[in-house]
């Protein structure tokens, strides 16, 4: 861990310099209808006090369009179902949470058709008073901010300055990005194949390769929806009382999101004295802390398995391919002619269907799903009708002071969109839970009434395909359920425990080994399959602090021992095989196959996979070699010993040196850093950085998976991206530790920086920091903000 002068001095090499100041906007002529104090500290990290909930939301709006507007208002745009007329119908987007890639034109026609439906008016209808004058401050602050600027011409950020598309926003936009977001794990996967499916021609003979090969159509569904959610990640760990050295709760959050786009994390602090005190961050767009702490309980999120949605396939009737049957009667499905801006001046039209499941769908996740005259497929989808209940939820978290009152709150709402959460109160009782809208399928349904395709998806992944002609496939709706059709709260796993519970992504089953958690739906998750090496190194160097066998002094959690936990950097693949890997290497006479066919020289391979000391530090040799081995290797078999799932945590491990495809695996990794001109001793931070200011900042950390790195760091390559650049990974890591006093103390770091405009002071100065695994003080009470070196205030109001 680095001390605070170290902190100062990456700071100050970063040019970053923050005179403390205060500055007052000047008095409106009347008395303000919104007014705020942000005290930023060190970071750029706004700290919003004020009186009532519209001026809180204003005061965030105004700090968050400061440092975001340009990537902020694109997305506005697009919720608008405006990115024909502003980019052309062809164009297209990356959803960055989930990977997919969206027609600017099937987008505007997916959101059209929410906004012309009134469902946002209807879904909010009975929100909290307090959440509808947050969000309508919200609004009023962003909006004042672009026009304290000169609107779109004065905007600072040259990305977006003078665009005709940077404009105020509305309050019913300023929702419809938060349903965006709830619905990124489900209808936001098939936008594309929701807006373009049509029924068949007349006189059409198409037939469907699912129904004929249902085992092959699993299979395409399973492994594209397993690289579209795997594009989302996150570890988290609550160490509960018995847990640390000094007898309290202490947390870790380390969400895996994008490092770009509006998926990114701000940070800030929301208070209004004596009703509200909470800090963390949340995605862009939200004016609520989605992650973080109040003064007595903290919380992180991971992303679920559980699935979200099911598929419903449909028996058409003969002759109208637009009804289906419901227990033996036709029903006709429900069109929706749905309009949109085009450029100069033109519209583009297109007709959307629905049933009473939800819309109809003719792909998902690289399966096509054709509308024929026998056969279709609609969606239907438990976030559809979750925003209120999602907005509710984290309001309630923000205003937590018990673990307890997190797991009431999740059990009222069941508002958790696609994610486990993972929470501790200073006491120190932890908890884990995946209470959430999850769909009521239990077992025993999918198994009455899953299809062809069906029966394998849901053995392979869980998913089911269900049966649409019977309403006794119906979702069941669970006893105490949140809305209807989803399980109960008593159904969905949750575990409470005073040493630890932890989660990286994989199910419910081992939140802590020594209770595992069984029996549940097997939509929700698996249960005695192999962990991902991510959530065993986890699990493993957990419990080694708690018991103090891991050399790092007596036993139990510090910040600064979570903090080494947390961003060590070790490659678990390699301790499980490196040693295996270079005497094979060496064995191997300098030449390799590859998968060409054709064999490859090996050069320094060996050496410099043995002088490499697993870690993926900047500095460290041997790294890239390794990832690109381990990147081919782990897609087959390449462990010694297979998984037991008597000894889950320890696993499979070593490596058979025996496959030709492991040899295969290493000249292919060799044939890789040398199209792409690596050197096979190259330094890391010499291939994984970003550029800011002119200068390259280094980036520690490696593939969470399927390499087994905590401090995941993906290099996707999307198009238009650096590649070298990080597209994902450790985001807002946060580190709480509550003690015997009323002021939570730990350390935090936006790994991104606050803002994404590339002029701001706070574009990359967190970046530096983390670039030496620096993190901030966490600066939550009063006295901390005060004693901040970099404190400068702002009044704001309207």
């Amino acid at each position: 861990m680095l001390t605070r002068t170290l902190v100062a001095s990456v700071l100050a090499a970063g040019a970053v310099v923050v005179v403390p100041a205060v500055v007052r906007a000047a008095a409106p002529a009347s008395a303000p209808q919104y007014s705020a104090e942000i005290r930023w500290t060190t970071g750029g990290v706004p700290h919003i006090l004020a009186d009532n909930w519209g001026s809180l939301g204003f005061g965030y709006g105004y700090a968050f369009a400061q440092d975001n507007l340009c990537t902020m208002a694109e997305d506005y745009v697009t919720v608008e179902a405006q990115r024909s007329l502003y980019f052309g119908p062809a164009g297209t987007y990356v959803q960055r949470a989930n990977g997919v890639t969206v027609t600017n034109l099937d987008s505007d026609l997916f959101y059209q058709q929410i906004l012309s439906s009134g469902l946002i008016a209807s879904l909010t209808r009975d929100l909290d008073p307090r959440l509808v004058q947050l969000n309508d401050g919200y609004v009023a602050g962003y909006n004042h901010y672009l026009a304290s600027v000169g609107g779109a011409a004065g905007v600072p950020d040259p990305s977006c300055r003078g665009k005709a598309w940077v404009q105020p926003i509305t309050t019913t936009v300023s929702l419809m990005r938060f349903y965006q977001l709830m619905l990124e794990s489900s209808q936001g996967l098939a936008i594309d194949a929701i807006t373009s499916a049509a029924p068949p021609a007349p006189g059409s003979s198409a037939s469907s390769a699912v129904l004929k090969d249902p085992q092959r159509a699993a299979a395409v569904l399973t492994a594209g929806l397993r690289k579209e959610l795997a594009a989302q990640g996150s570890n988290a760990v609550a160490i509960g009382s018995s847990g640390t050295r000094n007898g309290y709760g202490l947390l870790l959050g380390n969400p895996h999101f994008p490092w770009i786009g509006t998926e990114r994390f701000f940070q800030a602090q929301l208070t209004i004295p004596g009703q509200l005190n909470v800090t963390g961050a949340s995605l862009y767009g939200v004016p609520l802390i989605l992650i973080g702490h109040t003064a007595t309980v903290a919380w992180s999120h991971t992303v679920s398995t559980a699935f979200r949605f099911t598929l419903y396939q449909l028996n058409l009737v003969p002759g109208h391919p637009t009804s289906y049957y419901e227990n033996g009667r036709p029903v006709a499905m429900t069109s929706s002619t749905v309009t949109v801006a085009g450029p100069n001046g033109t519209s583009l039209t297109r007709t959307m269907w629905s049933t009473r499941y939800g819309p109809v769908l003719d792909s998902l996740s690289g399966l096509s799903l054709p509308w024929t005259t026998t056969t279709a497929y609609a969606m239907r989808d438990a976030n559809a009708d979750n925003l209120s209940r999602a907005l509710e939820t984290w309001f309630g978290f923000d205003q937590a002071k018990t673990t307890g009152d997190i797991l009431s709150t999740l059990k009222k709402y069941q508002g958790i969109p696609w994610v486990n959460t993972i929470a501790v109160d200073k006491q120190g009782l932890a908890l884990y839970a995946d209470i959430g809208s999850i769909p009521g399928v239990p077992d025993s349904l999918a198994k009455a009434c899953d299809t062809g395709i069906g029966e394998f998806t849901f053995a392979e992944a869980g998913l089911p395909v269900l049966d649409g002609s019977r309403t006794a496939c119906d979702w069941r709706t669970g006893p105490g359920a949140a809305a209807p059709g989803l399980m109960g709260p008593s159904q969905e796993p949750y575990l409470l425990r005073t040493d630890y519970v932890t989660n990286s992504n994989d199910s419910y089953w081992l939140a802590n080994p020594h209770q595992p958690l069984t029996g549940y739906a097997r939509i929700i998750g698996s249960t005695d399959t192999a962990r991902s090496l991510r959530t065993r190194i986890g699990l493993i160097e957990v419990q080694a602090r708690i018991d103090g066998t891991d050399g790092e002094g007596p036993p139990g959690f510090t910040v600064p021992l979570m903090q080494q936990l947390d961003l060590n950097d070790l490659d678990y693949a390699a301790e499980l095989t490196l040693p295996a890997l270079v005497r094979m290497c060496r064995s191997m006479h300098g030449v390799a196959p590859t998968s060409t066919g054709k064999t490859v020289r090996l050069g320094d391979a060996c050496n410099a996979l043995a002088g490499w000391d697993m870690r993926w530090d900047p500095s460290q040799r041997g790294a890239e070699l390794f990832g690109a081995f381990w990147s081919a290797a782990s897609s087959g078999q390449p462990f010694a010993h297979p998984f037991n799932p008597a000894d889950p945590v320890n696993t499979p491990y070593g490596l058979n040196t025996a496959s030709h495809a492991v040899r295969v695996a290493l000249g292919d990794a060799v044939r890789t850093l040398d199209q792409r001109h690596i050197p096979l001793d190259a330094t890391l931070g010499s291939v994984q950085y970003v550029s800011a200011g002119g200068r390259q900042i280094p980036i520690p950390g490696g593939p969470g998976d399927p390499d087994g790195i905590f401090n995941a760091i993906y290099v996707d390559s999307v198009p238009g991206d650096s590649l070298t650049a990080p597209d994902e990974g450790s985001s807002f890591i946060q580190i709480v530790s509550f003690n015997s006093s009323s002021c939570p103390t730990g350390e935090t770091i936006l790994t991104y920086s606050e803002s994404s405009d590339v002029g701001s002071p706070h574009y990359a100065d967190q970046t530096a920091l983390f670039s030496h695994k620096a993190m901030l003080p966490d600066r939550f009470c009063q006295q901390q903000i005060m004693s901040d070196p970099h404190l400068q205030i702002t009044y704001v109001s309207s």
